[in-house]
């Protein structure tokens, strides 16, 4: 395998190009690992009453609605979002998924889901005490998305 890196002076954004002669298991894990890397840096804004904190996405566990407001959980905290939760289904990565009408969830982070009802859920975090529930509808996306990872 030859890695090679090249600089432009003229590019506003960084490209990445993978050439392979097929789309084998090794291509998809280098594939796999570029994206993560970019996940890890991406950065959102949230509010904490009038303090505006920058938060990195793989620090948050879920988005919830509550009275017309989003938050995003973290496992201490929980900070107010200024977008509506429809507009962070489309702006967040492939590893957030929405879970019910008023929740979005990071699946990296999920350390345990129990089953409450035939098909819905209650999703555990590691080192908090904070849940989110899934709805009957979303419960099998969301076990097809997790054996995916696997």
């Amino acid at each position: 395998m030859k890695i090679r890196i090249e600089i432009e002076d003229n590019l506003t954004e960084e490209e990445i190009i993978i050439r392979s002669g097929s789309l084998n298991a090794k291509v998809q894990m280098i594939q796999k690992a570029i994206a993560e890397a970019v996940d890890k840096e991406q950065k959102m804004s949230f509010f904490k009453g009038d303090t505006e904190y920058y938060l990195q996405l793989a620090e948050i566990l879920f988005f919830e609605t509550e009275d017309g407001e989003v938050y995003a959980h973290t496992r201490k905290e929980t900070y107010q979002a200024k977008y509506r939760l429809y507009e962070l289904e489309e702006a967040l990565p492939r590893y957030f998924m929405r879970v019910s009408k008023s929740t979005i969830l990071n699946t990296k982070r999920i350390y345990a889901i129990t089953r409450t009802l035939p098909s819905s859920c209650t999703v555990e975090f590691q080192g908090t005490h904070k849940q989110a529930y899934v709805s009957r509808y979303y419960y099998k996306p969301l076990r097809d998305r997790l054996e995916e990872k696997r």
